[in-house]
């Protein structure tokens, strides 16, 4: 059977606890990527040419590194609500707020890997063709992210 699907053949509880360990397990692949991420855009600031950067540049890179980190706060809360909930019986209401949890993180995510993505092409094309250029990288990444599954989801 495909993970994701509801069984009939497990309690409100076994179905609690697998949807816990499948958001554990999508949750650590994404947490490295964004803490990475995260860490460059730290490393930014501090480059000389970064300095000489204009007003637009330092605009991008300000919302940027705090997309990154509230995509990083998002990602990594569902492990202070565990350790702070842990042996109170409540899975049902952390299963449901790591979930929403996670796709706000994920949004903010896609917000700093554009941002990201425009930091660099700046550098290297036209500045409109670097904006063009991520706003292609931003349909993509709701077209994977958000379109394929809402399709998937009402085709079935």
């Amino acid at each position: 059977m495909a993970e994701g699907y509801e069984r009939d053949d497990e309690s409100s509880g076994e179905r609690l606890d697998r949807h816990w360990n499948e958001l554990l397990q999508e949750l650590r692949l994404v947490q490295t990527g964004t803490q990475i991420l995260f860490a460059f855009l730290l490393g930014i600031a501090f480059q000389s040419q970064f300095h000489a950067a204009d007003g637009f540049t330092h605009t991008v890179y300000a919302g940027t590194l705090i997309a990154a980190a509230l995509a990083v706060g998002l990602l990594l809360a569902p492990v202070a609500l565990h350790r702070v909930l842990f042996g109170h019986q409540l899975r049902d209401r952390l299963v449901t707020i790591t979930d929403r949890l996670a796709q706000a993180g994920m949004a903010f995510l896609i917000v700093s890997m554009c941002g990201g993505v425009l930091i660099a092409l700046d550098v290297v094309l036209p500045r409109p063709a670097a904006i063009a250029t991520v706003g292609g990288v931003l349909i993509w990444f709701v077209t994977l992210w958000l379109a394929l599954p809402t399709y998937i989801r009402h085709k079935r």
